[in-house]
């Protein structure tokens, strides 16, 4: 079985622009942790920037993290909810706020370091434009590449996985599909460098996902990151697992498991009005129910029907293996 992560925000209070206070009561640390480590089969959480970690409270949320007995399966830089990232951070037009971008994601460096996690997992999702002739898309796109590369080149001992989204809450951002990201990643030439899938965020781009594993798999082994949601397509509504996509999920998880894919499995949800927990933890329980019927014999009759390219016998095939 694979490893299970959840953002321990998914747990939270959850707001949007139409109610920026929320849809929850705040809740403790130390209660979003504990139910994090309640959900069967979750061995880690991954941590934002300054909404779950900092330098001041590092030690304080490890000492959390080893008393309910999880690890720290990467921390998400916060390079988009701040005032001053609000025109981009490590492609910003300012050189100041390059700076202090990459001055910020060298403290999540060391973050990670005592924490014991291995990974940085970059959505920099201010990072793009909304207009026409607003972006020199050389100098930005060369600049966020740089310091991509920068941080990475100092820290050989973290991973950075690149987690790309084709808009929102930009129209257009820079890492918007899983090629395009890989571009970037083998641009840097560091092998530390590589990139993050979240399913949602493949969907949106229309992206068949299981693709994108393999495209990131056989070009150089650049799947560093797994994130795990559901939508309809048109927007990222960071729904249950399977809830949508459940024929698109057998294949993914096919496609991770026949690439020898051996990262986190991370649950990256936004339950609005359900009750975290219970939305994470079915989730949890979607993929595990997956990974149980991927069996060698599964596995096998699966590439006999990718093989042999039957639609018609690929549709029975997951008619009477899940739902007869």
């Amino acid at each position: 079985m694979s490893k299970y992560s959840i953002i321990l925000g998914n747990l939270g209070n959850t707001c949007d622009r139409f109610l920026s206070s929320g849809y929850k009561d705040e809740l403790p640390k130390e209660t979003l942790i504990r139910q994090a480590s309640e959900i069967d089969g979750v061995e880690g959480v991954e941590l934002v920037g300054t909404w779950d970690v900092s330098m001041d409270t590092v030690d304080t949320i490890g000492g959390l993290l080893e008393k309910y007995g999880l690890r720290c399966a990467s921390i998400i830089p916060d390079h988009f909810s701040q005032k001053r990232w609000g025109r981009g951070t490590l492609s910003a037009k300012d050189p100041d706020i390059r700076n202090q971008a990459l001055d910020y994601t060298f403290e999540c460096v060391e973050m990670a370091r005592r924490l014991g996690c291995d990974t940085l997992n970059i959505w920099p999702g201010q990072d793009g434009y909304d207009y026409v002739l607003q972006s020199h898309l050389v100098r930005e796109r060369n600049w966020l590449m740089e310091n991509i590369r920068k941080v990475a080149e100092s820290a050989p001992d973290i991973k950075f996985a690149l987690e790309y989204k084709p808009k929102e809450p930009r129209n257009f951002s820079f890492m918007a599909r899983a090629s395009d990201t890989l571009l970037l990643a083998k641009e840097t030439g560091l092998d530390n460098v590589g990139v993050c899938i979240d399913t949602g965020h493949a969907f949106v781009a229309g992206e068949n996902v299981a693709e994108s594993v393999v495209i990131l798999q056989e070009y150089g082994r650049k799947l560093f990151h797994m994130h795990f949601n559901d939508n309809y397509g048109a927007w990222d509504d960071d729904m249950i697992v399977g809830s949508v996509h459940f024929p698109l999920y057998v294949e993914t998880l096919f496609w991770l498991k026949e690439t020898n894919y051996d990262g986190w499995f991370s649950m990256d949800q936004y339950p609005y009005r359900e009750d975290g927990q219970g939305a994470l933890r079915e989730s949890v329980l979607f993929l595990q129910m997956l990974e149980n019927k991927l069996t060698a014999e599964v596995m096998e009759q699966i590439r006999d029907l990718v093989t042999t390219g039957d639609a018609v016998k690929s549709q029975r095939w997951l008619r009477e293996t899940f739902f007869k």
